[in-house]
């Protein structure tokens, strides 16, 4: 089954945090968090988008001027979120460089920063080229849910999180998944085509069973056409759920991080979770609001999500990362086997 989204560390666990996540057959790609992004090739850096940055700590937002450095030139817009007071950040990294050669008859290359609130708003402000990238209002929305993106494949929601300041985690779900019956194209005497691409997009927005849909492919060097309503074509479309990565970094294990984050990465598909010190130092991990591996691996057990990825290392444990592994997926399977007992219970 195609996946709509592939997921990848920009860098190795003691490296900076940053998550690439790449979309299928689209003309774009996501970007959680924006530590050093040297290991990114100018090809996945001109993919990107939509950008989320959960603080602006420097490990997680230094790499902006190499993100910088690829928009400029490109007629572009890029969307980056972060949380409360980010705009004023992106704002302070565009005015450390000079833009006197920007102008009117400048590329049409532009920031939109938004910033999630933790009383629910999400404001933004735009900073375009041509115009020396002053800031410019956008005006502010109230976010249900924390859903902070909603478009037509996908949404990204996001959460707030204690890290002794406002950190933010985030999920990206994939919406209701539509996958093609061939063999039901072939006996309805259709071909497959890009059509079959509209009738997704007809089921997705609702459309009643009388709208038109036209089948178009070729066959043989010729074009064929056929018309049909929608409600004859619904059973070529099998609708299952979405694809679902959650991103969690920087934040203590405390009762109120915790529930927040089990609900964002639940039944998530991978999680990408820090794991910054062993349990041993669990004091020292609560004092700088990091989390242990065996805290996450116990919260991606609760949260029962298919499979879960470290990251972010303390260098202290640069000869010893087997430990935080081991430590993390023993934690996992203790997790799901509570997990497991409490819905038999239940039951």
């Amino acid at each position: 089954m195609t996946q709509l989204f592939h997921p990848e560390l920009v860098n190795e666990p003691f490296g900076d945090p940053g998550l690439y996540v790449d979309l299928q057959h689209r003309d774009h790609a996501l970007l959680f968090d924006m530590g050093d992004l040297a290991n990114l090739p100018s090809r996945k850096m001109l993919r990107i988008r939509q950008a989320f940055v959960s603080h602006t700590h420097m490990d997680h937002f230094c790499g902006f001027d190499q993100l910088l450095r690829y928009l400029l030139g490109q007629p572009r817009r890029l969307h980056i979120t972060g949380p409360d007071g980010f705009i004023a950040h992106v704002e302070n990294k565009l005015g450390g460089y000079l833009w006197n050669l920007a102008g009117e008859n400048s590329v049409n290359c532009s920031i939109e920063a938004s910033e999630y609130a933790q009383d629910g708003r999400l404001r933004s402000a735009l900073f375009r080229f041509r115009n020396k990238f002053r800031k410019e209002k956008l005006g502010e929305r109230r976010v249900a849910d924390g859903i902070i993106v909603d478009v037509a494949d996908y949404t990204v929601q996001a959460v707030h999180l204690d890290h002794h300041i406002p950190c933010l985690g985030f999920a990206v779900e994939e919406k209701q998944r539509l996958n093609i019956w061939r063999t039901r194209v072939s006996d309805m005497q259709l071909g497959v085509g890009p059509w079959l691409d509209d009738l997704k997009r007809a089921i997705l927005c609702g459309a009643p069973d009388d709208k038109p849909i036209t089948a178009s492919w070729v066959e043989e060097g010729e074009r064929i056409q056929a018309v049909h309503p929608l409600g004859t074509l619904r059973d070529l479309v099998e609708i299952t759920r979405g694809q679902k990565v959650a991103y969690v970094t920087d934040t203590g294990f405390t009762p109120g991080n915790r529930g927040k984050i089990v609900r964002l990465a639940e039944n998530a598909d991978q999680l990408f979770i820090e794991s910054a010190f062993l349990d041993a130092d669990a004091d020292i991990a609560l004092q700088k609001m990091h989390l242990t591996a065996r805290q996450a691996g116990e919260i991606a057990g609760l949260a029962g999500v298919r499979r879960f990825q470290q990251f972010h290392f303390s260098p202290r444990y640069i000869d010893q990362p087997d430990r935080l592994i081991e430590e993390a997926n023993r934690a996992f399977g203790l997790s799901n086997a509570a997990a497991d007992i409490k819905h038999d219970m239940k039951g």
